[in-house]
């Protein structure tokens, strides 16, 4: 099954604790969901299509208690839907914890001068507003009362600039220091991170790599892409008591790409 792993949970760390995972159907969502579940929490994944929704909960379902998961439909660009998900996943499980920005798109490729203004509104409208949007609506709804972590998945394009995903990287620079920025206005009580991976095998990736993985993965020391089971096992630390004075920090999980001085 697509983002679950057959290995037992070492702890139940995150018992009694509420995350809400965006763009939490497929990929790195739901190698995220996974994780907090196989830990002990209930978490909310959203999506826009209802359908895949439902299958990637009848899939964690089936590997933990189904009542810890609620699917909930809505494109992460829209303010009600935001909100709607926000009020449902307090309603459903009585809390709000963590917050998992994970939404994110790329429709623009290539040089910058030939790009279409549209599709560079729409990735900086996903990417950074909308999650900024998440981030004040679980402010609000529960973190500012009781405390919480955050989690911006960015990129290792918002780090080094790649040529060929330029529009996208830039909006991650951005998600980066928007990190920063809510990790100072946020402490103590909520702790704010962001999480910048390689390239890793995913539907969203795969025309970064589609033909060539070998080629894309001589690139990296570790002689291999991640997967979404990488990134899921750094949030979890990050989440976690474990990581309880560490904030407004992007960690990279990328096989030692940027070590090498290329993207």
């Amino acid at each position: 099954m697509s983002g679950m792993t057959s290995t037992t949970p070492r702890t139940q760390d995150l018992a009694g604790r509420t995350a809400l995972v965006t763009g939490g159907s497929r990929g790195i969502g739901l190698a995220i969901a996974t994780e907090f579940l196989s830990r002990g929490a209930a978490v909310t994944i959203t999506g826009r299509k209802q359908d895949a929704l439902d299958v990637a909960a009848a899939d964690l379902g089936a590997h933990a208690d189904p009542s810890r998961v609620l699917a909930i439909a809505g494109n992460t660009g829209d303010e009600s839907a935001r909100a709607s998900a926000v009020t449902r996943t307090i309603e459903q499980f009585g809390s709000l914890d963590i917050l998992i920005n994970n939404t994110g798109v790329n429709p623009v490729f290539g040089p910058l001068m030939d790009a279409d203004l549209g599709g560079v509104k729409k990735i900086f409208d996903t990417n950074v507003v909308a999650a900024l949007g998440y981030v004040q609506q679980a402010y609000h709804g529960w973190m500012a009362e009781h405390g919480g972590s955050v989690i911006n998945i960015a990129s290792v394009a918002g780090l080094r600039s790649s040529g060929v995903i330029s529009a996208y990287g830039a909006s991650k620079a951005a998600l980066i220091r928007l990190t920063e920025e809510l990790a100072w206005q946020l402490g103590p009580k909520i702790r704010v991170n962001a999480v910048a991976p390689g390239i890793v095998k995913t539907a969203f990736a795969s025309m970064l790599v589609d033909g060539r993985e070998e080629q894309a993965s001589a690139a990296y020391p570790m002689g291999r892409l991640g997967t979404p089971e990488d990134i899921a096992k750094m949030v979890g630390f990050l989440v976690s008591d474990d990581a309880s004075w560490v904030t407004g920090e992007t960690i990279r999980v990328d096989g030692g790409l940027l070590a090498t001085g290329v993207i």
